[in-house]
């Protein structure tokens, strides 16, 4: 255990380094920036791979495919690139794609005020994109809470296979205090559940019992078809099958409501 002195954005950023965050694809933006400038320096150092985007639209995209490529990915935004991820956070809600992404949050609407504190990004992250879905979010009100609740959000993500939104603000971000940083035996982490069942016997999207389904990554031997349209288990397209959109919807977002007070511990 040791205690260093951070920043939330750094606390954040240095967060999920232990939580195994190995990719971040982001595009820089007020008050979140610090976060991406410190994961761009650490991630070569644990082998990771830091990208910047050409924008927020392509940022989400690519956590979504590091995430199917096998490693923990995250990205970090603010409202109007908030705005902007909200197509790919659907995907990666119907794909069950684990993924996590830090949002800043500043006034609004519109450009706003970048350099200034606001927290009305609630309503954007619970329906922020389109259709019926159920979404986890955290929201860390220290510093200190900027490193716990990132760990957390990617134990989460993991363990349920969604996306989760960390919202954070401009004064948590930029506030600096003690953040006290557990050894790396003693932070538990949380992986994605793998398929037990030989490939041909496999369905990439048959739930357990928790209604989570094991999630192989592309080049394990597992055939793996991943797509936004409504599908069956095996992940092929179903687009016009009433019983099929019903029962994959309500299990999206069971798996997430019959956890609840999990989430809430």
């Amino acid at each position: 255990m040791e205690t260093r002195f951070f920043s939330g954005n750094v606390a954040a950023a240095e967060g999920a380094i232990l939580a195994g965050c190995r990719f971040f694809g982001g595009y820089p933006i007020t008050p979140s920036t610090e976060i991406a400038e410190r994961m761009a320096f650490r991630l070569p150092q644990v082998g990771g791979v830091f990208i910047q985007m050409e924008d927020e639209l392509a940022s989400m995209a690519a956590i979504l495919g590091a995430s199917w490529g096998g490693v923990k990915a995250m990205t970090a935004t603010s409202g109007p690139g908030l705005s902007l991820m909200q197509e790919n956070i659907g995907l990666g809600a119907m794909t069950e794609t684990p993924c996590v992404v830090v949002d800043v949050q500043r006034g609004g609407p519109s450009t706003g005020m970048p350099t200034l504190v606001a927290q009305a990004d609630v309503m954007q992250a619970r329906w922020g994109s389109h259709g019926d879905y159920e979404i986890i979010a955290l929201a860390p009100s220290s510093v200190q809470e900027c490193f716990d609740l990132t760990i957390r959000a990617f134990n989460l993500s993991e363990k349920y296979r969604t996306p989760v939104i960390v919202l954070m603000d401009e004064s948590v971000g930029h506030m600096s205090e003690k953040v006290v940083i557990p050894s790396a035996e003693e932070i538990a982490l949380i992986e994605r559940k793998k398929p037990t069942v030989p490939p041909e016997a496999y369905r990439a999207y048959e739930p357990d019992e928790d209604l989570v389904p094991p999630m192989a990554c592309a080049g394990e031997g597992y055939n793996v078809h991943v797509t936004g349209l409504t599908h069956d288990e095996k992940g092929y397209p179903v687009a016009t099958d009433p019983e099929v959109q019903a029962r994959l919807v309500r299990r999206l977002c069971d798996k997430i409501l019959v956890h609840e007070p999990e989430l809430r511990d």
